[in-house]
């Protein structure tokens, strides 16, 4: 009897251990800022440099759109994000943590229209369709959004599933509209030569945020931070990261930089002023 209940006892904390236990190799979802091809060309390399100087294993893991990649970090398929979907008071239950950001202007929401459109104010957008990246889309679609119903111009939402798309949609005379992130604004502009009217401008928000589950160790936490905080101080990690900037066309060299929860008040702000739907 006594045999037996040991072995059980044994068997329930080997499988407990096993549960525990932390993954082989941890999951970095970033937000889909462009399109698939692009996003994964842009942060497989800087993904690889950190988990070879970090010794933590680390792999992409990307949807097909923002809101997909956001699903896998709230279904706690991932450990690291780049991300600024974790800010509104329910997620901020879930206890990640700010360790770090990259190195450029604070970003702001845009509505956007091309240079030779012929709208001009953002209240001639009633009634027309306005495409978003998607619905978890903080800066380009929340913010802007909030603007547009605070305003009481209704307008028809599409959401293209990530910002590319959205442009593309735009210049393809599919909608009138984009909702967008100043800084993707450029990039595009960088990338493609489109010419852009600015209808609309929000107060500025603190670019994504690195962020680790509470899940992560803090000693592995520490080393993954310390290998994205320090790259562009090691020729390498320079390197990929002048490769990555290049990609996007980066308006300023690629770098992180430490931050905290408090670089994102901003994002507290805009949540509890938010219209009830946009929470």
């Amino acid at each position: 009897m006594n045999l037996h209940l040991s072995l059980l006892a044994g068997a329930f904390f080997v499988t407990q251990s096993a549960v525990a236990a932390p993954p082989a190799c941890y999951n970095f979802s970033p937000v889909n800022q462009f399109n698939v091809q692009v996003s994964a060309s842009f942060w497989n390399p800087i993904i690889s440099y950190v988990s070879t100087r970090s010794k933590v294993c680390m792999k992409l893991k990307l949807g097909r759109t923002s809101a997909d990649t956001t699903s896998f970090v709230l279904a706690r398929e991932v450990d690291f994000a780049f991300t600024n979907h974790l800010f509104s008071p329910d997620r901020e239950k879930m206890g990640w943590t700010v360790f770090g950001r990259r190195n450029s202007p604070p970003v702001h929401a845009q509505i956007v229209v091309p240079v030779d459109s012929p709208i001009r104010d953002i209240k001639e957008l009633a009634g027309a369709a306005v495409s978003f990246p998607g619905p978890e889309a903080l800066v380009a679609y929340k913010v802007n959004y909030a603007q547009l119903l605070r305003a009481d111009i209704p307008i028809n939402v599409v959401f293209a599933g990530n910002q590319d798309a959205a442009f593309t949609q735009l210049f393809a005379g599919m909608v009138k509209a984009v909702g967008a992130n100043s800084q993707l604004v450029a990039n595009w502009r960088g990338r493609e030569g489109s010419a852009f009217r600015v209808l609309w401008t929000s107060a500025p928000f603190n670019d994504l945020a690195l962020m680790a589950s509470p899940r992560v160790p803090a000693e592995q936490v520490r080393a993954v931070a310390n290998a994205f905080l320090t790259m562009h101080n090691d020729p390498e990690g320079k390197r990929v990261l002048a490769e990555s900037g290049a990609l996007i066309h980066a308006p300023v060299p690629l770098s992180f930089v430490a931050a905290s929860q408090a670089d994102y008040a901003s994002y507290r702000t805009f949540y509890a002023d938010a219209p009830a739907s946009l929470r």
